[in-house]
């Protein structure tokens, strides 16, 4: 089929001619044909998704952004499997008052007939769950399963009582009227927001001390007190930021997760993720993050007049008149480097890391961590496997290196391996590192095949030391044809980790506080399993020479046997019923020790001739 050079849709389809994937293009021609020359540079959901096409049709459009809003429309309708679909799932929230005796209040997916009162719709399930959490946390509300009044005195109040989170209505602690004073102050606080809820609160508090009741005044200062000390921990995530979204993408195994987080009035109000599996890898971000823009404002009316993400989208200019558009206003995308927005994409980075983690049963922070390493290095991806190597010596004898791993930022322990420095003697790190990195690649060309152990490579090698460790190793590398990131980890006059080096740059990471964990960790482990090893070496030397090269005699029968005799010259002199009475020692090992000692004695000649 010949394509013209002009803006359009593509809709690509399967052998059963189901469409598989809608796309935009400025010119058709050029950019199908992208799919279908080399595909060497293709990420492998693509090549899957060029493998299933059969045929393909085309609709011609005026402009590129007639295009973009035809695409987002067949998108919608047809939800073609190799585009981003998000399912929209949120709906309307509620929250639901309860009509007993002694109210309830709760967070709800649905409105029920059931004779409750139900505040709500709210459009986000996140903003109404937090709300009914600081309700029942500030009014001392219970949050359990407890029925009242039919519990009360049955059982002893929980933790929550004892940190002032809880009135304990199960343990008879509030009377009735009191308990639904505090549900009435909730409900004004759910309906009208804090401002409000303190100002009523107040003015109850000073009619109830000019009438006298302290008791009831105190209470109501209470709560006041914990709106405020809500408020003061909201104003953690207030900033100098009026109306705006950040929306931020984690890949990791294949998979990807968008998270927004949503800000109106200077306040965090909504937050989402989208866990997208199959999604392939970063090679497509900037395809992928204008994919989920499309997708995610298709279904919502509520436009910011700012967007912040990640890293680049593609047509962002594009995306941008589409949006502006939708809103009715200018809607501005940017790309924050410093300040509030900065601090909102790292709270959206974060959020998208924890979930994805959690759907690969990692944990959050680690995943977090990895991904703050790999954009400070530069590299493109998240590194699933790092490789760290040190040298340990005394001044040149016993030289040994220690190899750890660490998976999806956790030790992997069983993939540790120990060297023992053999192409030379006398101290040299630069040439023992090289030796043990040649080594290390020699094995996985033996191993390869297997995928575990030496047979799989890392995605990053650190290095305990500074620009001459890397420059020693770099044509190792390069000898093997592997293009694997590599630097070194540089330490201060403390032996605390200070930087990250390759061959041309220094790069501090003391600002990046969970890659500076993560580096720090990683070059104290590797350090202490390498001296470790050396320490091990050193000692089997320290014991006498000779002692633990003889079969069956291990530190522990060595350190025995020095204690039992005190010398060697001892030992040399026992015979085997002495070797035997050592602690440990079996009549193998004692028969070992003694032919050791004795094996050049010459035998009794007898001279006496016939």
């Amino acid at each position: 089929m010949k394509l013209p050079l002009l803006p359009g849709v593509y809709i690509m389809k399967n052998s059963e001619n189901k469409i598989i994937y809608i796309g935009k293009a400025k010119a058709l021609k050029n950019r199908v044909s992208q799919y279908f020359g080399s595909d060497k540079n293709h990420p492998e959901k693509v090549r899957r998704m060029v493998a299933a096409a059969d045929n393909f049709d085309y609709i011609i459009c005026q402009s590129e952004f007639e295009a973009l809003v035809l695409e987002c429309s067949l998108i919608k309708q047809h939800k073609p499997r190799y585009n981003i679909l998000l399912k929209d799932d949120k709906g309307y929230s509620y929250i639901r008052i309860s009509n007993d005796e002694w109210r309830r209040i709760s967070f709800e997916m649905q409105q029920k007939d059931d004779g409750a009162e139900y505040l709500g719709p709210f459009m986000s399930a996140w903003y109404a769950r937090n709300a009914v959490e600081e309700a029942l946390r500030i009014f001392r509300l219970p949050d359990c399963g407890r029925v009242f009044p039919r519990d009360i005195g049955k059982g002893r109040p929980c933790l929550n009582y004892h940190i002032k989170q809880c009135s304990a209505p199960c343990a008879g602690k509030v009377s009735l009227k009191d308990y639904n004073e505090s549900v009435d102050s909730a409900i004004t606080f759910l309906r009208a927001g804090d401002s409000e809820s303190i100002r009523l609160m107040t003015k109850k508090m000073n009619e109830a001390a000019e009438n006298l009741e302290f008791e009831l005044a105190a209470r109501l200062r209470d709560r006041i007190a914990a709106v405020k000390r809500m408020k003061e921990k909201q104003n953690v995530v207030e900033m100098n930021i009026r109306e705006q979204d950040a929306i931020s993408v984690i890949v990791e195994g294949g998979d990807a997760c968008f998270a927004v987080i949503r800000f109106k009035d200077g306040r965090l109000y909504d937050k989402e993720d989208f866990l997208i599996r199959d999604a392939g890898d970063n090679a497509g971000l900037s395809s992928m993050r204008t994919e989920f823009i499309q997708q995610y404002y298709s279904a919502r009316d509520n436009i910011p007049p700012v967007i912040s993400l990640d890293g680049e989208a593609e047509d962002e200019e594009l995306l941008a008149v589409w949006l502006s558009e939708k809103r009715g206003k200018k809607v501005r995308l940017v790309h924050p480097q410093k300040g509030d927005n900065m601090r909102i994409i790292e709270m959206s980075r974060e959020n998208a890391a924890e979930r994805l983690a959690q759907s690969h049963g990692h944990v959050g922070h680690e995943l977090t961590a990895l991904d703050e390493l790999a954009k400070l290095l530069g590299l493109e991806k998240i590194p699933h496997r790092i490789e760290s190597y040190d040298i340990s010596h005394t001044a040149g004898s016993d030289n040994v290196a220690g190899m750890i791993v660490y998976k999806d930022g956790r030790p992997s322990k069983k993939d540790y391996r120990k060297f023992s420095i053999k192409g030379f003697t006398g101290q040299d790190d630069y040439a023992s590192m090289a030796e043990v990195l040649t080594r290390r690649f020699n094995e996985y060309l033996k191993e390869k095949d297997s995928g575990e152990g030496f047979g799989e490579l890392p995605d990053l090698i650190l290095l305990d030391g500074g620009k001459g460790q890397v420059s020693a190793v770099r044509p190792v590398l390069e000898q093997f044809g592997l293009q694997i990131p590599l630097f070194g980890m540089v330490k201060d006059n403390h032996h605390r980790t200070r930087a990250i080096t390759d061959e041309g740059r220094e790069l501090a990471i003391s600002s990046k506080r969970k890659a500076f964990t993560l580096v720090s960790g990683i070059q104290d482990e590797v350090h202490r399993f390498a001296i470790g090893y050396h320490r091990q070496k050193h000692s089997k030397r320290a014991f006498a020479p000779g002692l633990v090269e003889i079969d069956g005699i291990g530190p522990a029968r060595a350190k025995a046997l020095l204690q039992r005799f005190k010398t060697v010259a001892r030992i040399k002199q026992a015979d085997i019923e002495e070797l035997m009475t050592v602690k440990g020692m079996t009549l193998p090992a004692a028969e070992a020790v003694y032919g050791f000692y004795h094996k050049n004695d010459e035998p009794e000649c007898d001279n006496d001739k016939e």
